[in-house]
């Protein structure tokens, strides 16, 4: 980046089993690199085999930040996130090391990449819960029009299933009086942003997602949803809102057949792919999309290298 002065950063997102952390270690491990977590489960600890982590092994072979840094009962508020990237960033950069962006959760990344100017409004948990409450009785697209209606703006970004986030918009339109998408203005930082999204057929990649949810419970997911409920975690924590906690947790606590609960897990997860893919569309500053069934790892770095030298 001699040209311009500013410092590189790769970011590479795409949809849930899309193959991303497979491509970033090659890259990091062929640039120098070192990987930064936007995967907003995967900051929680004891949440590993139903998130996807990096495994023990990965994350020996290429440093990894940003996981495991808040137990599933902690608050880790968006502006938090933000301000680690950016310090994590400036510290692999001072050891002369590419950091890389790597995650599927779009607003964590576009927060970064954009700058957004983050309202720094504590949790008012008394207005969470009327809202939520709100939500559960009248339904989300009920709660949604309520934010319509104090900011049109923000209700246009946020699909009224994302019951969270709504109730976040809403609570910092009601504390500070101002609607939140004037609150949130973008003062891009000092990068220069090389971005890579993995694209794939939506039914392959429903395939893939659904055999990789196979794999997890092999691996013991549904044994790590029991450890955490047995560890006090209430499966109504945003935490336990990852695909596939709630859904065992109710097989658990309720007695959902195993079937039910597995099927709803790939419904949930095919929903929000397409949520992902609908956010980064939406949020696209010139990504270079790529097929994820035909990635070429060394022909990616051997680009990656040239715009690093440009």
């Amino acid at each position: 980046m001699a040209l311009t002065g500013k410092l590189p950063l790769i970011v590479i997102l795409g949809p849930t089993a899309s193959g991303k952390t497979g491509l970033a270690i090659e890259l990091a491990y062929t640039l120098n690199g070192e990987i930064i977590n936007a995967d907003s489960r995967q900051v929680y600890r004891y949440m590993d085999i139903g998130t996807a982590k990096p495994t023990p092994e990965q994350r020996l072979q290429i440093p990894h930040h940003l996981l495991d840094i808040v137990n599933p009962d902690d608050n880790l508020s968006l502006a938090q996130y933000q301000q680690m990237v950016y310090a994590t960033i400036e510290n692999i950069h001072n050891r002369g090391k590419l950091p890389l962006l790597v995650g599927g959760t779009g607003q964590y990344i576009t927060a970064v990449i954009e700058g957004w100017s983050i309202p720094e409004v504590p949790p008012n948990l008394p207005l969470r819960a009327e809202l939520e409450a709100f939500a559960a009785e009248h339904g989300s697209e009920a709660l949604h029009v309520r934010l319509q209606q104090l900011d049109p703006a923000a209700a246009a970004n946020i699909d009224h299933r994302n019951v969270r986030r709504v109730v976040r918009a809403l609570e910092v339109c009601l504390e500070t009086g101002e609607p939140i998408s004037q609150l949130q203005q973008k003062n891009p930082p000092p990068y220069d942003v090389l971005q890579y999204g993995l694209l794939m057929e939506r039914e392959k990649l429903y395939e893939r997602a659904d055999k990789r949810l196979d794999q997890m419970m092999t691996q013991g997911f549904f044994e790590e949803v029991r450890r955490l409920l047995n560890m006090g975690y209430n499966r109504k924590l945003p935490a336990m809102s990852g695909l596939g906690y709630r859904e065992l947790a109710s097989h658990i606590i309720d007695h959902t057949p195993i079937t039910e609960a597995i099927t709803a897990t790939e419904n949930a997860t095919h929903a929000f792919i397409r949520r992902q893919y609908t956010w980064f569309r939406g949020h696209d500053n010139s990504i270079i999309w790529l097929d994820a069934e035909q990635l070429n790892a060394a022909a990616i770095s051997e680009s990656s290298a040239r715009w690093l030298e440009t």
